[in-house]
This record gives C-alpha cells, sequence and structure tokens, in this order.
C-alpha cells in the first residue's frame, strides 16, 4: 500500500541505516542477545530485496563499529559468526538478484572464517550491476577520515602533489565511499537520535529519519513509510527552494 504513494521519481539513490535494537529486541523477549542479532539478519534480508524492487542503487547497512569491540567478547564473536551464516545462507541469492556485495571498514583484524565469507561474497558478486549492498564492518568514521588524511600525507610526502592541492573532492577519493553519491537517506532505527560514527563525513546534507521501531521488527512496510518522510523534506543544501 505505501509502495503505490511512492513518487517513482524521487527514490533516494543511496541509503544508509544505522541497525539498531537487536539487544533490546532480544531482552524485551527473554532471550539471549544473539537471538536479537540473529533475527536482525532476516529483516536485513528483507530489506535488501525491497532495495532492490524500489530501484535504490546504494545500501549501506552499519553491521559493526570501530567501538563494538567493548562489548562482551561471546556477543562479538557470536556476531561474525552470524556474518559467515549470512554469507553461505544468502550469497547465491543476492548473486542472482544482480547485488553487488561491498565491505567498508578495517576487517582484515576479524577471524579467518569471517575474513573468508566477506572474500566470498564480494569474489562472487563483484560482477553484477545492481543494488549496491555495502556493509559497514569495524567501520568508523573517524578512523575513516584519518585512513584518508594519511593517505594524502603519504602522497605528498613523496612528492605526488602539494599542500595546496588538496581539496574535498581529493579527501573523498581516499574514503571507503570512493565513487558512491553520498546518501540521500539515512534511517535509524530504536529510536536513537545520533550518528554513533557513522558515514560522518559524507552526512553532511542527508536527510535523517529516526523511527522507534527496532531493528528486527523493521519490515518493508517500514522502510517505505521512512522513504515516504523523505520524500516529503524540501532539500535545498544551504539555498532556497
Amino acid at each position: 500500500m505505501t509502495q503505490q504513494r511512492l513518487d517513482p521519481d524521487r527514490i533516494p539513490r543511496h541509503v544508509a541505516i544505522v541497525m539498531d535494537g537487536n539487544g533490546r529486541w532480544a531482552k524485551m523477549r527473554g532471550l539471549p542477545r544473539l537471538q536479537g542479532h540473529n533475527a536482525g539478519m532476516m529483516a536485513l534480508k528483507e530489506i535488501v530485496k525491497r532495495s532492490s524492487v524500489l530501484g535504490i542503487t546504494h545500501l549501506t547497512v552499519y553491521a559493526f563499529s570501530t567501538e563494538n569491540w567493548k562489548r562482551p567478547e561471546e556477543e562479538v564473536f557470536g556476531i561474525f559468526k552470524l556474518l559467515v551464516l549470512y554469507v553461505q545462507k544468502e550469497i547465491r541469492e543476492l548473486n542472482d538478484n544482480n547485488v553487488r556485495v561491498n565491505i567498508w571498514g578495517d576487517w582484515s583484524i576479524l577471524p579467518s572464517d569471517a575474513q573468508n565469507a566477506i572474500r566470498k561474497a564480494m569474489r562472487t558478486t563483484q560482477n553484477n550491476t545492481g543494488l549496491c549492498f555495502n556493509i559497514a564492518l569495524n567501520y568508523g568514521g573517524r578512523a575513516e577520515i584519518l585512513k584518508a588524511v594519511r593517505s594524502i600525507c603519504s602522497e605528498i610526502q613523496s612528492g605526488a602533489f602539494s599542500i595546496d592541492s588538496i581539496d574535498e573532492s581529493m579527501l573523498s577519493s581516499r574514503m571507503y565511499t570512493n565513487g558512491v553519491p553520498d546518501p540521500d537517506l539515512i534511517i535509524r532505527t530504536g529510536g536513537e537520535y545520533r550518528l554513533s560514527n557513522f558515514m560522518i563525513w559524507q552526512a553532511a546534507y542527508s536527510e535523517f529519519v529516526v523511527t522507534d521501531v527496532l531493528w528486527p521488527d523493521f519490515s518493508p512496510d517500514e522502510y517505505e513509510k521512512a522513504i515516504l518522510e523523505y520524500q516529503s523534506r524540501d532539500r535545498r543544501y544551504g539555498g532556497l527552494t
């Protein structure tokens, strides 16, 4: 019903999602936190499918932040095991639906089975031309900016260019998001009003939609409600209509 009300000419190119509320969802049901993360994986599957149907070209999800290492070890490594399971179960369908999987963040320090799953997902889907499904994993916005700055400093030291050559496009080109449009819409589930170190460079003119719905309950219909809210906004980018 919501889909019929969406303006097909104003579908956001890039949607980014902070998937918050898995732990609270599990706690409300007296379940272990990992059960919430597992339910969240099921919700993610449906959002990826609906993104493709709607014609969204880029979907980025915040799966694991650089700060999430502070959580209990059992939960952290349980999340990585769920990642491996997700790839094993879903990679064929993602590939059949022409979805390309990208991983943003420093995944070199993840457990070896998680690294192998990541390589498989990217290798299997690398030639696909449909939805770009970007998973931010061991990702932090500040760390991403630091990585870009260090890259530029190294090139300056080598004499590749001068300090005066640095501009926004140069910094952007050293980000994980190089070549990807900034998110038009950032959705946060779970009712919290903060970015939590997510895409802080790219979010300069993104529209924000926050919902109290916990991530495992974030259905495709809720997704379309958020997009409908986005379509009601007047995006002026600092200017006038």
